[in-house]
């Protein structure tokens, strides 16, 4: 349940269209759903802007399935994350408007929403850094905001990033993925004014140590302003830039999901003890 399905919910207990009993039986699976095997968390999207995602490996297919099926009734866009092809293939029979990215090891369940605001940039050092980069993308993407890609940019040809010049200045939040030394997000926070958040990827040689590598030398930036999530971690990425994009912790513009939340709460004639949870 999102906040304008929430607000629906409230609104029509103030009518009398449905009883207090009613939208208490409705809010029963808040604020989780007890699976057993997983909680799923139902009430995330209320609090985080964004469904819980299911990052697929160690559960099977029956697991993600269900799991899968108890986030999308909050109405939300549900990320499964590295999600091999078995389990892609059985999320797209169960969830046929799904949508699988391969690049990304992703599953897209729902639509994206439209329209996307803000401007996120999501860049990356070469060409292999691209599928994490498409899961920070989507992801962005799936909490509402708009975002512009720029591939194959890295530090061996300074002269490409140049290029990009419009969108490092039109970006609320850039994304910068690399692999190799890593040294991209650096150059880049020495160019912009906003918040960069680092993604060190696994491709490289040996000493590049799978990622350790670009890590520290992200870790270890010149140029303040870089954030830094793990390994191959675009969904953070993608997450965090999306929540800066969006002004998290700022109050929602008028007529938003959650002033409507609040004016049909405060009309309400639910007796005070109704909202609570069973």
């Amino acid at each position: 349940m999102n906040a304008e399905a929430l607000a629906r919910l409230l609104g029509d207990v103030r009518s009398g269209r449905i009883t207090v009993e009613a939208a208490v039986a409705e809010l029963r699976w808040l604020p989780f759903a007890d699976l057993g095997f997983a909680k799923a968390d139902t009430h995330r999207v209320l609090r985080r802007r964004a469904a819980e995602a299911v990052y697929c490996p160690g559960k099977t297919v029956d697991q993600i399935i269900r799991i899968t099926k108890e986030l999308c009734r909050s109405d939300a866009v549900v990320l499964l994350t590295h999600a091999e092809a078995t389990s892609a293939a059985a999320a797209l029979r169960a969830f046929p408007e799904a949508h699988h990215v391969a690049e990304a090891s992703l599953v897209v369940v729902g639509s994206l929403p439209e329209p996307r605001t803000g401007c996120i940039g999501v860049l990356t050092g070469g060409t292999g850094d691209i599928g994490v980069a498409e899961e920070a993308a989507w992801t962005a993407e799936a909490m509402g905001g708009a975002v512009t890609r720029a591939y194959d940019i890295g530090v061996a040809g300074l002269h490409r990033l140049g290029a990009q010049r419009d969108l490092l200045e039109r970006a609320r939040a850039l994304v910068v993925a690399a692999g190799m030394d890593g040294a991209l997000p650096t150059v880049v926070a020495g160019l912009v004014r906003v918040p960069v958040i680092g993604v060190p990827t696994s491709v490289g040689y040996g000493a590049h140590l799978s990622g350790l590598a670009p890590l520290l030398t992200m870790l270890n930036a010149c140029a303040p302003g870089v954030a830094v999530v793990n390994v191959d971690n675009g969904f953070g990425a993608g997450y965090l830039a999306a929540l800066i994009n969006a002004g998290a912790g700022a109050e929602p513009a008028p007529g938003a999901p959650a002033d409507r939340l609040r004016a049909a709460a405060d009309a309400s004639v639910v007796p005070p003890d109704a909202h609570r949870l069973p």
